[in-house]
């Protein structure tokens, strides 16, 4: 009996709203397991939230057991407390993105270093399904939530690629707040084999309209990449869409980026108020662009793309206006020397946690839980290994 096909085979069996039970069942079959239970992070990357028991308490990322083996990514073992029994922590994530964890409870003396990789497998394949199954469920974003998102919040998160991406040659994290009731911010990326491109965008306005106007940059930035055609006919493309839909009446500011994975070589259009700034060994520094026209403000406008080199262990971080243009108590703005010393503080996070990190920060330096429309993208260059 191969102990792991036949999990695979249960869960892939399994309805779509069903497949925590079925993996459950199969695990107390298989390996005897006591409980099996899945906490999702929210949207907000604050808590974990039970999947099946919503009126549970949600745990801390910051002081759970749980929350620790989800900022590490690491499995984690937990003696149970006055019984004869081990928990195990396992993180459940799709190609760096981070859905939350999986919780096995197995008598100690099953217990072991085999099962432990078997159970890690099991995790990493229901993290999989799920990605799959929220095509024709709800169960699994309703989960995600500790209150309602509002419309225009709900329409900018289904435009997400994810929160988080890892290949060989790089690792990106985002995060945008506040996280249910964000209006115009967005952030994409697309990777082939050859080339990474990645998005930040920041549509005028509040609300709906704001919202409506970032789905149609985002989307015509994406039909133009799709047609495999540059970065500055992109940004033109998407111009022309905008324009033609809004007159000049409304506009996008956008920071396009196009990473050659071989080379480093990177080519950026900037075309209104997102900032690029670059981490290289302990030197921070913004990287000063040629400003060019928001997308959307006038007709047939033509861009033009810049180009610099990252190098194995840069990192990129990009932030949209309502990071930096951010206030304290005070009046004094965030700028760009908070910005700096933020980017430093936060060098020995991974891409995923770093975004978050900054936002924290951002929060604490305002004084206040509720942040302005903000958002924050990091990326780390690895490069690709020579044969």
């Amino acid at each position: 009996m191969n102990r792991r096909t036949d999990i695979e085979a249960a869960v892939r069996a399994a309805p779509p709203h069903a497949l925590l039970a079925a993996l459950r069942t199969a695990l107390i079959s298989v390996y005897g397991a006591l409980a099996v239970d899945l906490h999702l992070a929210d949207y907000g990357l604050r808590v974990l939230k039970s999947l099946d028991r919503p009126d549970d308490e949600p745990l801390s990322l910051d002081n759970s057991p749980e929350g620790r083996a989800f900022g590490s990514q690491e499995a984690r073992e937990q003696q149970v407390r006055h019984d004869d029994a081990v928990d195990h922590l396992l993180p459940v994530t799709v190609r760096g993105e981070r859905l939350g964890i999986l919780t096995v409870r197995l008598p100690q003396p099953l217990s072991t270093p085999g099962v432990a990789l078997d159970l890690a497998h099991a995790a990493d394949l229901l993290g999989h399904e799920i990605l799959v199954a929220e095509r024709d469920t709800d169960l699994y974003q309703r989960a995600r939530r500790t209150s309602r998102l509002t419309l225009a919040a709900e329409m900018q998160w289904q435009l997400l690629p994810a929160r988080a991406c890892t290949a060989a040659e790089f690792a990106i994290g985002a995060q945008l707040e506040p996280a249910y009731a964000i209006h115009g911010d967005n952030f994409d990326w697309a990777a082939d084999a050859d080339e990474l491109t990645v998005a930040v965008t920041n549509g005028m306005g509040e609300g709906i309209q704001a919202s409506l106007l970032t789905n149609l940059a985002v989307n015509a930035l994406r039909n133009a990449r799709r047609a495999g055609i540059g970065i500055a006919d992109q940004a033109a493309l998407a111009d022309q869409a905008i324009y033609d839909q809004h007159r000049g009446a409304s506009h996008v500011s956008t920071l396009l980026l196009r990473f050659e994975l071989a080379t480093g070589k990177v080519g950026v259009v900037d075309a209104g108020s997102p900032q690029l700034w670059m981490q290289r060994g302990r030197l921070v520094r913004r990287l000063e662009l040629d400003a060019q026209l928001p997308l959307g403000m006038f007709e047939e406008s033509q861009y033009a793309v810049q180009e610099f080199h990252v190098e194995p262990g840069d990192r990129l971080m990009l932030f949209s206006d309502g990071v930096y243009d951010a206030v304290s108590p005070q009046g004094e703005a965030y700028g760009e020397r908070m910005l700096a010393r933020s980017i430093q503080s936060t060098r020995l996070l991974p891409a995923a946690t770093a975004p978050r990190a900054v936002l924290a920060d951002l929060a604490a330096y305002r004084g206040t839980e509720t942040l302005d429309d903000a958002l924050v993208l990091c990326l780390d260059w690895f490069g690709r290994q020579r044969d």
